[in-house]
């Protein structure tokens, strides 16, 4: 493969959710050249998909009793021992400013109604699973994902930055001394590109196509992790995938991306019941159907498998108490999705059942989005900050994402500035050459096969044996294929960070937050209150590194 054409940047940010976008606005206007590179189109990211809201405690506008340190409590609690208090402290401290800057950016959120006469011109509140206070607010009802990525979307196409849609990045181009130099990128006809510049940010979102339902689209493929590993960066917590608890069911044998329940309709009072109408959380946890979402996610598998003869696979969410009209207003969203597979929420039970939804873990990084990789950079669901620990707090994620991007933007301008990384990317590169021969031939896996190994035996519930056939299985099944294109960059990394999870889950024995060991159902802090970090040995393979205590990336 040659290089058919080159172009320069100070940053070049991988993806186009709220950290990608929020970054590149933030470097844009600090005065930097930036590319943003998506390999779809530029709304098709994770960051639309968001439902629920944004959990922040807005000065003149929270709960009374609510505040910035309650909320970091109940962070703390849902992360069940594994967040970093440094990073979960600094990243919601942040968090009011940074919803108003999107506010005045041009984003709207959901005022309160006639209902709420006592928050008349303030913001709507929701509550949803792991908050102790109504302190989510929210957009469209349930569509606050979509309203965040198009004012971020509407400010990158008002600025002077370029943004290169249908290319996927393929692998981060580095110096002989092992900084970053650049990216390589294939379009979709798989004609490559070398990005030249001395910083690239990995915005890429999640890794939810790993298995075989899921709430990501279909661009969730763990690029940015396999990107990372490769350019010598490690990565943490990767075993702990939360499962969102109530992900719309449509039938049994259904795969592929499927519409969630949004939790605020449990914080409106829909409660989860089985096929005998008997509740499913009552005497499981102190808050009941608004526990965290690791609790609420495994209580429904144990339910499920006290079925005789295992037969049913969902329970179903009863939101009856709710006039149709109310549901229709409040959650457009799951209504339509509803109707959809013929069933009316204001009469009847949803089916839900959970589906894999939000990495815990990810590159590890600083809450600046540093790497241990000289000019790396990584922010949003694929990195590891230490916010989420073992099972991330509902609504979280997009206060993450606007915070973290803009403190990365700025930590690549004070990189920038104090020479760490020099702006024109001049010099002779390392082993990879001149960018003619950057790409590898990488183990791609079978996509349908990897998805039904991990959705068997690396989900909600593990064990020993299981992990053990998904990584024995994982080494048969792929071939050793030079990426043409992105179905193959994209498989090629979801093999790898499938081994790398399974590597972490097979270590961990013990059950906390989203990881569930059958064979070790236990919590043990003496031995285990620390994150795995994995990364690449000299012949590419997964290996275990020297553990994270509570911290990350100086």
């Amino acid at each position: 493969m040659s290089s058919r054409w080159e172009a320069a940047a100070d940053l070049v940010v991988v993806g186009t959710g709220v950290a990608g976008l929020s970054a590149a606005l933030e470097a844009v206007r600090a005065g930097l050249r930036v590319v943003v590179v998506t390999k779809a189109e530029a709304d098709a990211g994770n960051t639309r998909w968001a439902q629920g809201g944004v959990a922040v405690v807005l000065p003149g506008e929270h709960e009374p009793g609510d505040s910035v340190h309650r909320h970091v409590d109940d962070t703390l609690v849902a992360g069940a021992g594994l967040c970093d208090p440094a990073a979960v402290a600094t990243i919601l401290a942040e968090g009011p400013d940074a919803v108003a800057r999107l506010r005045a950016g041009g984003a709207v959120f959901d005022p309160a109604g006639d209902d709420q006469p006592d928050r008349r011109g303030r913001l709507a509140l929701a509550r949803e699973g792991g908050h102790t206070a109504f302190r989510v607010v929210h957009a469209g009802g349930d569509a606050t994902g979509a309203e965040v990525e198009r004012a971020l979307l509407a400010g990158v196409r008002n600025q002077r930055l370029t943004l290169l849609e249908r290319h996927v990045a393929a692998r981060v181009v580095r110096t002989e001394a092992g900084a970053v130099a650049g990216l390589l990128v294939l379009a979709d006809d798989g004609v490559a590109g070398i990005l030249r510049a001395p910083a690239v940010l990995l915005a890429t979102g999640g890794l939810g196509q790993l298995y075989e339902a899921t709430t990501n689209p279909d661009v969730a493929t763990a690029d940015g992790i396999a990107l990372a590993l490769r350019a010598g960066a490690s990565v943490a917590d990767l075993e702990f995938v939360q499962f969102h608890p109530t992900v719309l069911y449509p039938g049994r044998g259904a795969t592929g991306s499927r519409p969630l329940v949004t939790e605020a309709v449990r914080g409106e009072g829909a409660v989860l019941i089985d096929a005998a109408g008997e509740r499913v959380m009552e005497g499981v946890h102190p808050l009941g159907d608004l526990a965290p979402r690791d609790v609420v996610s495994a209580a429904i598998i144990r339910r499920l498998a006290e079925v005789p003869g295992g037969v049913d696979d969902h329970v179903f969410l009863d939101a009856t108490h709710l006039r149709a009209e109310v549901f229709r207003t409040r959650f457009p969203t799951v209504y339509a999705a509803c109707r959809a597979i013929g069933v009316h929420p204001a009469s009847e039970p949803i089916p839900v059942a959970p589906s894999a939804h939000f990495g815990c873990g990810g590159v590890v990084t600083s809450v600046d989005g540093r790497t241990a990789v000289p000019g790396l950079y990584a922010a949003g669901e694929v990195a590891r900050t230490g916010l989420h620990g073992a099972n991330r707090l509902a609504s979280n994620s997009l206060l993450e994402g606007l915070v973290t991007g803009r403190r990365t933007a700025r930590a690549v301008v004070a990189d920038l500035s104090a020479g760490k990384a020099a702006r024109q990317s001049a010099g002779r590169l390392g082993d990879e050459g001149d960018g003619a021969d950057v790409l590898t031939a990488e183990p791609v896996a079978d996509r349908p096969g990897l998805q039904q190994l991990m959705s068997r035996h690396a989900a909600i519930g593990r064990d020993q044996a299981g992990l053990a056939i998904v990584a024995k299985s994982l080494d048969a099944m792929a071939s050793r294929t030079l990426p043409a294109g992105r179905a193959d960059v994209e498989d090629a990394a979801l093999h790898l960070a499938a081994r790398a999870l399974v590597l972490a889950a097979s270590t961990r024995t013990e059950s906390r937050g989203c990881h569930v060991r059958h064979d070790h159902p236990v919590r043990d802090d003496q031995r285990w209150r620390r994150s795995l970090v994995v990364g690449l040995d000299e012949s590419g393979e997964p290996t275990l590194l020297p553990a994270l205590d509570l911290g990350g990336v100086a």
